[in-house]
Formats: C-alpha cells, sequence, structure tokens
C-alpha cells in the first residue's frame, strides 16, 4: 500500500498526469454530487427524522429515540404485520410467477418462427403502457358484474370470480395482472438465450438428446446469472409495489393488498406521520437488503459461470 502511494505522489508531480486525473474528477463530480444530495443525504435525514416526532404540522420536534420503531413491532400499529404479510405473500407469488412466465415467452420468442420480431414487439409493449392507462383497463377487464373476464368464465361454465374485491383473490389477482407487463424481463431473458453457443445444442443432437435435455443441461445452466438477475431485481422491486394497489385496491378490501410501499405513503401523506412513514422505510430497507444478501449467499450453488468462480 505505501509503495502504491509513493507510485501516485510520484506521478502527481507530472503535470499530464495531475491534469488527467483532475478531469476525470471534474466528469464524475456530478454523479458524484447527484449521489450524494440525493441519495446519501435524504437517506440520514428519513433515520434521523424515524428517531423523533416529526410531522410538517408541527412547530417542535421531539426526539424519541427508537419509540417509532417499538411501536410498529409490539403491535400498536395495526396495519404493520398486516401490511407485511400481504407484501410476503405478494412477493412469494409474483417473483416465482414473474420469471417463470418471462422465461417461457422468451424460450418461445427465441425459436425461429415467422413474424417473430412482431410478435416480441407485441409482448414487450405492455411494458411501455402508462401504468395509469393499464390499471384503468384491468379494472374494467375485472369487474364482477360487467368485466370480460367474467363473461368469458360464465361462458366457460364457471362461476364468476370478484378479483380485485375479495380479500382471497385480491393479491393473486395483482400478480395476474403484473404479469401482463413482464416485457422488459422477457428481453433480458432473451438477452441470455441469444448468447448460448449453438454448437452445445448441436452437441446434445449428436449425443441423442431431446428438447427437455437441452432445457434442462443446456439452457437453464447458461441462462442462470441471468436468472438471478431478474430474481434479485423482481424481489426488490415485489417489495416496494405501490401503484397498482393504489390505483386498483387503495388496500383493500379490508387492507388484503396494503402493501408496506402503500403503508408507508399513507402514514406520510393521509396521516401526516412522516416520523413512522420513515421507520417503516428503514424496516423496508432492511428486509430487502437481507431478501438480496440472502439470494447472493445462495447463488452460489445455483448460478453457473462460465469462466468460473473464484
Amino acid at each position: 500500500m505505501s509503495q502504491m502511494l509513493n507510485v501516485h505522489k510520484t506521478n502527481w508531480k507530472n503535470p499530464q498526469y495531475r491534469n488527467r486525473q483532475l478531469a476525470g474528477i471534474l466528469f464524475a463530480l456530478p454523479a458524484i454530487l447527484g449521489f450524494l444530495i440525493f441519495v446519501i443525504t435524504p437517506m440520514i435525514l428519513s433515520f434521523y427524522y424515524s428517531l423523533t416526532d416529526f410531522s410538517v404540522f408541527k412547530e417542535k420536534t421531539n426526539f424519541l429515540g427508537f419509540e417509532n420503531y417499538r411501536k410498529l413491532f409490539d403491535g400498536t400499529d395495526p396495519f404493520f404485520y398486516q401490511s407485511l404479510k400481504a407484501t410476503i405473500y405478494y412477493v412469494i407469488l409474483n417473483v416465482p410467477a414473474t420469471i417463470v412466465f418471462s422465461f417461457f415467452l422468451a424460450l418461445l420468442l427465441n425459436r425461429n418462427i415467422k413474424g417473430r420480431a412482431l410478435f416480441r414487439g407485441i409482448f414487450y409493449m405492455p411494458s411501455i403502457v402508462p401504468v395509469v392507462a393499464s390499471c384503468m383497463i384491468w379494472q374494467y377487464l375485472l369487474n364482477p358484474d360487467l368485466g370480460l373476464a367474467n363473461s368469458i368464465l360464465r361462458a366457460l361454465g364457471f362461476s364468476k370470480s370478484m378479483w380485485l374485491y375479495d380479500e382471497k383473490t385480491v393479491i393473486p389477482t395483482l400478480v395476474l395482472t403484473n404479469l401482463w407487463n413482464c416485457g422488459s424481463t422477457m428481453v433480458i431473458f432473451l438477452a441470455g438465450l441469444q448468447n448460448i453457443p449453438r454448437q452445445y445444442y448441436e452437441a446434445v443432437d449428436v449425443d441423442g438428446g431431446n428438447g427437455l435435455h437441452k432445457l434442462i443441461y443446456i439452457t437453464i445452466p447458461m441462462v442462470s446469472p441471468v436468472l438471478f438477475y431478474n430474481a434479485v431485481m423482481c424481489a426488490i422491486t415485489s417489495f416496494q409495489a405501490f401503484d397498482k394497489a393504489y390505483i386498483l385496491t387503495e388496500g383493500g378490501p379490508n387492507n388484503a393488498s396494503l402493501f408496506f410501499s402503500y403503508l408507508i405513503y399513507r402514514e406520510a401523506f393521509a396521516n401526516a406521520n412522516m416520523s413512522v412513514a420513515c421507520a417503516l422505510g428503514w424496516v423496508l430497507f432492511v428486509i430487502t437488503g437481507v431478501c438480496s444478501v440472502l439470494l447472493f449467499k445462495t447463488s452460489g450453488k445455483w448460478v453457473f459461470h462460465e469462466g468460473g468462480s473464484d
């Protein structure tokens, strides 16, 4: 380390080297300042406010320590565990469903079929539709009385479903609506599939293997890094789910879809409890971080690295 510092000090005396270093710092400075001002500073302030009784309508803010956190975990807040349960349930359903469905679509669209580019565009297009517009469409389709979904069920001889208006079906229904706009995840899978060398599949053909052998022994291992990336990103976004619960259900019925992010919004802007909202935000941050760490810890057992792992 001392040798590296000495080399750096020696090079710093060179005007050309010094100018290059200063130019690099200046080019990176906007990103560094943006990160410090818009990410690190709000995080520090939110943690401080979570230890107080801060509210925009109060003139004086009192320091409470970890009182807000204690009220969350000891059951004083009646919605904390309910929102935690709803969020975890949504994550457990949404992550596997999104990964499997997106991977299945990518497999289909990776085949040499006529009009492949058109189908890729069709399946990707919903992911760029504004969330509010797509939610309005789903609200019409899933109307228990006049919606197209129940009309199809009745035509097939099934009884109608309450979809978003029943505690038992609201979260599975939200997962179903989320599958409609998984085009970005599908595109990432498609990029991973196209990166698999063709000679691996040819070797399986030579050995007398079939499509299932190719999927299990070639496709899934080779695309496992992409699978891992999509799983991590999908888990993080699922923990932070907000928009569909806010637009379609408003946390209902009977708080069955009261996701954690929606509870934070409600405490901050409906109840004006900014300190409680900050505490909830930090709890969500810790939960998301622990989930990500667990995924990284287990990735070494099933994620394939072509160049080997250290």
